[in-house]
C-alpha cells in the first residue's frame, strides 16, 4: 500500500525539472520540489520509497504549461521514487511493477520480481533521488585545440576487460579506464581524447534476451542523466548510486589530470521505450503525442530504425536534450558530444533537415556548452538523411566521405589493379587528405569540422577490412542479415585467419597505408580501440549485441600487433611534431595554409594527371607562411615501384630566384617496413630537392623537410 503523504505548506516551482531538495530548516525534515513535463496528463503523482522501506505518495498540485510540480518530502538521499497518473488504478504493487520514470532522474535501479513459476523474473525501472558533490581537486579540462586533437573511439567495458595490467577488479569499469595501466597507455599513444560509446543508462531491446545477448554498444537509452551503472565495479554498485557516479567522475578526473579530454557519444533520436506496442516507461506514458514524432495518421515516424523518433520540432524536447548536455558538461566536466544520427535532432515540424534548427544554434551558443566539441552524425535513415558537410559552424561531422574514398583507394583499387584492371586517379584522395573543402567550405567551416575516420564501432575494424570481403555475423541471431555489406574491403587472397605470410605481409601494409592517410590528413583523426596494433572481430561488422571477447579489445604482444602499434605510434609523433611547427592558425587559415601537389616527377600537377587512373603517384607538401617544417608526403597506389623526383628547390621557392638554396628531406616514415621492424629503427640518407628516389609499390612514404 502507498500511503498519501500529507500537504506540505511551502510552495513549489515548475523549474528546475526532475527532483531537487529544498534546504530544510534547523529541526525540519528534507522535502524535494518535484516537477515533470506530462502535458497528456491532467493530474500527477509521485510515488517514493521512505526509509522505514514503506511507499508514500503525494498529489502535484502545481500545473503550469504541462509541468506538474509540488513539494513532497520528507525524501531522504538514495529513495527510489517514480510518478503516476491521479486516480488511475496502479498496474501492480508499488515497487514491484512499471511505473513511469522521471526523464531528469540522476539515476536509475531495476528492480527484478520473482514470478514464482518457471518464468524468468519481471523487471521494473525506478528513478533514484540522487543529488552528487565530487572533490575534482585540481583537476582542469584540458582545452585541446581542434587542430591537435586526435580522437580515440573506444568502449569502456570492452577496451580494459581483457587488459593484463589492470587489476581484475576494476577490469570493464570506469575504474579500470582511469586506472594508471590505461590513462598511461593513451598518453603514451598520442591521441588526446577519448570518445565513449554511450554511458548513459541503457537497456536491452526485447529481441536479444532469447538469443542470450544484449546491447553491448549501448544506443538504447532509458536515463539521459543517469550513468550506466553496469560499467561501475561490484563495490561502487553494492555501495549505491553515489559510489557508481564518484567511479565515473574519478574517471574523468584521472583522464583530465593525464591531459586527455572525454567526449560521450549521446543518443538524443530515440529511447528505450522502442515502437507504440511496447510498454510506456517513461515519455509515451507523459506525453506520447508531444515527445515522439507521428504522421497524419497518428503512427510514429521512425527516422532511427529503432521503433520511435524524438520529436525536435517541440521545444519542450529541445529543452530536455540541452539540459541532459548541461548536466554532463558542467556537474561531470565532460569535454564533448558526439551526436548519434544527429540529421534526427534538426529536423522541423516538417520533418525537413534544416541547418538553422533551434536545437543546433541554442547548443552552440549555450555558455555551458562554450568550448565543448560538438560533432555529428550527419545522417540518419529519413528523407534527405545523409547531411555530411550541411551543419553549421561551430559543429563538426564525422566525414564518411574520407572513409569511403580512403578504403576504395587503398584496398578496392588495390584489388581491382591486382586483378588486372583499373584503380581511380588520385583526385578524390587528395581532396579528402588536403580537409575536404568540397564538403564542408559550403557551410562556412574549414577542415577542422572534418572528423576523419576510416573505421568506427559499427563496421570492419581496420584489420578485418584487410582480412575479410564479406561479413561473418553469424553470432548476432539473425541469420548474417545484419550489418553493413558494401564494405570496400580487400581480404588479399585469402577469406580471414591464413598462414601465408605474403598474404599477411600485405595485409599489414594496407593497415600502415590506411592509418598513415588517416593521420597524416588535414581535419580531426578518429582511431577506433584497437586498430593501432590490428584487432580483429573475426569479420564481424556490427558487434553491437557481442559483450564478448568477440566484442572486447584483446590485448595481443605478438609481432605483427607490435609492428603495427609502433607504426601508429610513429605518425602520431609525425603529426605532433609537424603541427607543433605550424602557427596556431594552420589549417583554418587556407591563405596561410601550404598544400602543393607535384608529380612523380617532381612537378605540379596537370589535369589531365588528376583525372587519368593511371596517375597512382602523387606527392604532397604541407607547410604554411611562418612555420618551421615542412612535410611531404609520397603516396604510391599502384603495385610497381615507382622512381620520384622530389620537388625542385626553383619550384619550392619561386622560378628565378636568385641564389636558391636546396631543400633538404629526411625519411620519417615507411609503410613498407613500418618506419620500425622488430623495435629497430630504420636509417635513411638525406637527400636534396631534386634528387631521386624510388617508392615501394602500395605504400606511403613521408619526409620532413
Amino acid at each position: 500500500m502507498t500511503q498519501q503523504a500529507p500537504s506540505h505548506p511551502r510552495g513549489s516551482r515548475e523549474f528546475p525539472l526532475g527532483l531537487h531538495s529544498i534546504r530544510a530548516g534547523r529541526g525540519q525534515d528534507a522535502h524535494a520540489n518535484a516537477a515533470v513535463w506530462a502535458p497528456a496528463i491532467a493530474s500527477m503523482d509521485v510515488h517514493w520509497r521512505r526509509e522505514d522501506g514503506a511507499w508514500a505518495s503525494e498529489t502535484l498540485v502545481g500545473l503550469d504549461g504541462g509541468v506538474h510540480h509540488g513539494v513532497v518530502g520528507p525524501v531522504h538521499p538514495g529513495a527510489l521514487y517514480a510518478f503516476w497518473p491521479t486516480g488511475e488504478d496502479l498496474p501492480g504493487a508499488i515497487g514491484e511493477t512499471q511505473l513511469l520514470l522521471d526523464p531528469y532522474s540522476r539515476a536509475i535501479e531495476p528492480i527484478d520480481t520473482e514470478s514464482g513459476t518457471d518464468e524468468p523474473p519481471s523487471r521494473s525501472y525506478y528513478s533514484v533521488f540522487l543529488e552528487h558533490e565530487f572533490d575534482w581537486g585540481m583537476s582542469e579540462r584540458p582545452g585541446t585545440p581542434w587542430r591537435d586533437t586526435v580522437i580515440y573511439e573506444a568502449h569502456v567495458k570492452g577496451l580494459t576487460k581483457l587488459h593484463p595490467d589492470v587489476p581484475e577488479a576494476l577490469r570493464g569499469t570506469y575504474a579500470g579506464l582511469g586506472h594508471p595501466a590505461m590513462v598511461g597507455y593513451l598518453r603514451d599513444l598520442g591521441v588526446t581524447a577519448v570518445e565513449l560509446l554511450p554511458v548513459h543508462f541503457h537497456i536491452d531491446e526485447p529481441h536479444l534476451e532469447p538469443l542470450g545477448l544484449s546491447n553491448y554498444w549501448g544506443y538504447n537509452t532509458l536515463g539521459f542523466f543517469a550513468a550506466h551503472t553496469d560499467y561501475a565495479t561490484v563495490a561502487a554498485r553494492e555501495a549505491g548510486p553515489g559510489a557508481v557516479l564518484d567511479e565515473f567522475k574519478g574517471m574523468v578526473r584521472a583522464l583530465h589530470e593525464a591531459g586527455l579530454e572525454v567526449i560521450l557519444d549521446v543518443v538524443y533520436n530515440h529511447t528505450a521505450e522502442g515502437d507504440q506496442h511496447a510498454p510506456a516507461l517513461c515519455w509515451r506514458g507523459l506525453g506520447d503525442l508531444d515527445y515522439y514524432r507521428h504522421d497524419d495518421a497518428g503512427r510514429y515516424v521512425d527516422t532511427t530504425g529503432c521503433g520511435n523518433t524524438l520529436n525536435f520540432s517541440e521545444p519542450r524536447v529541445v529543452e530536455f536534450a540541452l539540459d541532459s548536455l548541461r548536466y554532463w558538461a558542467e556537474e561531470c566536466h565532460i569535454d564533448g558530444f558526439r551526436f548519434d544520427l544527429a540529421v534526427t535532432l534538426a529536423r522541423d515540424e516538417r520533418n525537413s533537415f534544416t541547418p538553422r534548427h533551434p536545437f543546433l544554434f541554442a547548443a552552440g551558443a549555450s555558455k555551458a556548452l562554450r568550448g565543448t566539441k560538438l560533432i555529428t552524425e550527419p545522417w540518419d535513415i529519413g528523407p534527405d538523411g545523409w547531411q555530411t558537410g550541411r551543419f553549421p559552424v561551430g559543429w563538426a561531422d564525422w566525414n564518411d566521405r574520407f572513409r569511403d574514398t580512403v578504403r576504395d583507394f587503398w584496398l578496392r583499387d588495390i584489388a581491382s589493379i591486382a586483378g588486372g584492371g583499373a584503380g581511380s586517379s588520385p583526385g578524390r584522395l587528395a581532396g579528402c587528405l588536403a580537409g575536404s573543402a568540397d564538403t564542408f567550405a559550403a557551410s562556412g567551416r574549414s577542415a577542422l569540422a572534418s572528423v576523419n575516420l576510416v573505421t568506427a564501432h559499427d563496421g570492419f575494424t581496420l584489420a578485418d577490412l584487410t582480412a575479410y570481403e564479406r561479413k561473418h555475423n553469424e553470432a548476432n541471431g539473425e541469420g548474417n542479415r545484419d550489418g553493413h555489406n558494401d564494405n570496400r574491403s580487400y581480404n588479399h587472397g585469402a577469406e580471414g585467419r591464413t598462414e601465408d605470410e605474403t598474404i599477411l605481409a600485405a595485409r599489414e601494409k594496407s593497415a600502415r597505408n590506411i592509418m598513415a592517410s588517416l593521420l597524416i590528413s588535414l581535419g580531426v583523426p578518429m582511431l577506433t580501440a584497437g586498430d593501432e596494433f590490428g584487432r580483429t572481430q573475426g569479420g564481424n561488422n556490427n558487434a553491437y549485441c557481442q559483450d564478448t571477447e568477440l566484442g572486447w579489445v584483446h590485448w595481443p604482444d605478438d609481432a605483427a600487433s607490435r609492428r603495427m602499434l609502433e607504426s601508429t605510434r610513429t605518425l602520431l609523433s609525425i603529426r605532433r611534431d609537424f603541427l607543433a611547427g605550424q602557427p596556431p592558425t594552420f589549417p583554418s587559415r587556407s591563405d596561410q595554409s601550404t598544400l602543393l601537389w607535384f608529380s612523380a616527377a617532381g612537378l605540379p600537377m596537370t589535369a589531365s594527371e588528376w583525372n587519368d587512373p593511371r596517375t597512382r603517384t602523387v606527392q604532397l607538401l604541407l607547410g604554411s607562411t611562418g612555420g618551421t617544417v615542412n612535410g611531404l608526403v609520397v603516396i604510391n597506389g599502384s603495385l610497381e615501384d615507382t622512381r620520384i623526383h622530389l620537388p625542385s628547390a626553383w619550384i619550392l621557392q619561386g622560378e628565378g630566384v636568385e641564389g636558391e638554396q636546396p631543400r633538404w628531406f629526411s625519411r620519417t616514415f615507411d609503410s613498407a617496413d613500418g618506419a620500425i621492424v622488430e623495435g629497430t629503427v630504420v636509417e635513411h640518407p638525406r637527400l636534396r630537392s631534386g634528387e631521386a628516389d624510388t617508392v615501394a609499390g602500395d605504400s606511403v612514404r613521408m619526409y620532413r623537410c
